[in-house]
Formats: structure tokens, sequence, C-alpha cells
């Protein structure tokens, strides 16, 4: 018999497709910005944003940056890379990005099944570390806010993932023990490994290779619809 009772669940890239949603932004953005004079493709500009934006998100979540600096510096950093320095044009880029990025409606495959799966069964949680005027606008443009139950996010539970404060905090919120509760997320470090710190099980959605010898989540995926077998 199955022994969960609560599921949280991460948003950017779990359910809400961020890479796609991002990419579609950028583009129209690179474009816009004539900023194919510096690249050779968008692709090349892509590929650079999009390895430095996994590192800052990996800071953001130790405490290490602010999400000021993430948000400018994920735009001056391409830049520089082919010897542009434009301060201005980076915080000019963040902040149209985080204007336009929340209306995207890209969800990663079979997201929409299973939250109508999960929804009758159990109350569930977002949990994430994203920013909370972006991240309640993208669940209300991709109509999935009305499956959750309550949403933590960290600047509100004062803890980023991978801290254990954070899902403790979504715990008290729905009066949870750990034991009763299951983790979803892409995150090795921050949703696996966090909720390991908090003593919560997880499902690893394993998009890209991972080592996860030393600390192996409870159920790995690679993609959304083996959930249904495993809840």
């Amino acid at each position: 018999m199955n022994k969960y009772k609560y599921v949280f669940i991460d948003l950017d890239d779990t359910i809400w497709d961020f890479h796609a949603n991002a990419r579609v932004v950028l583009e129209e953005m690179y474009e816009e910005q004539n900023l194919g004079r510096y690249f050779s493709s968008f692709d090349e500009y892509f590929a650079i944003y999009a390895q430095r934006n996994l590192e800052l998100w990996e800071m953001y979540g130790k405490g290490e940056i602010t999400k000021e600096y993430l948000n400018v510096e994920r735009f001056k950093h391409p830049m520089l890379k082919v010897g542009v320095d434009d301060h201005e044009l980076a915080v000019k880029t963040g902040t149209k990005f985080l204007d336009i990025l929340p209306t995207k409606t890209t969800l990663i495959p079979h997201a929409i099944e299973l939250l109508d799966y999960l929804h009758g069964k159990y109350p569930l949680t977002i949990v994430s570390n994203g920013f909370v005027e972006v991240q309640y606008k993208k669940m209300r443009h991709s109509n999935v806010e009305h499956y959750f139950s309550h949403v933590v996010l960290s600047e509100a539970a004062k803890a980023l993932k991978p801290d254990k404060r954070i899902f403790e905090y979504a715990l008290k919120l729905n009066n949870a023990t750990a034991s009763e509760t299951i983790m979803i997320g892409d995150s090795y470090e921050a949703d696996i490994r966090g909720a390991q710190n908090a003593g919560i099980d997880q499902i690893f959605l394993e998009l890209n290779a991972k080592d996860t010898t030393a600390y192996p989540p409870t159920h790995k995926i690679k993609s959304l619809v083996e959930i249904f077998d495993i809840l």
C-alpha cells in the first residue's frame, strides 16, 4: 500500500518547461537587440546563457548570490564572452525577460495528465526557489495554479532548496510528516538532496545524465508518466 499522503513538486523544468519557454523569449530578444552582430548564431548565444544560468541557480540555491545579481549576470555573461561589456543592456534584458517569460505556457510533457491524476489523490504543494513575482504568473498563465493546495517559495520560507528548512516549512503548512511525503523534481542538488536533507523520499526526473551514486534518489525516472506506477 502507498504510504504517501502528500506530494511536493518543483515547478521549473518539472512542471513548467523553463528551458523551452526561456529559449522562445530569448530568441525574440536576440532578434530585437540585433545580437547577431556578436554571435555566429542564436544557438551559440543560448548555449552560453543556459550553462551560466544553471551555474547561477546553483549558487543562488546555496545563498551565495542575490536574485538581482543572478538576473543581470546571466545576460551579462554571454556578452562578455564575445568581448562586449554592457551592464545597462544586461539590466534591461533581465527586466524585460522577467516580464515576458511568465506569459509563456509550454509545460513538460505529460505534466497536465500527471497533475490531473495526482490532484484527485493527494494535496499538492509547489516547492520552488523561483521568484515570487514570476512563479505565480507562470502558474496562472499555464492554468495549473488550481492544482496546488500550497505554493511554497524560497522568499516566503526564507530558505532556498537544498536547505531543509524550506521543506520543513512546507511540511508545517500541510501538517504533514516527512515520512508520509514525497518530493518530485528535476534538480538533483536542489530537489533531491534537499528532500533527503529533510528526510523526505524523492522522485528524480533525470532530464540530463547525473551521477547520483553517492546519494541515490528513492526513485529515478526519465518521464513524468513513470510516476503513475509509483504513486
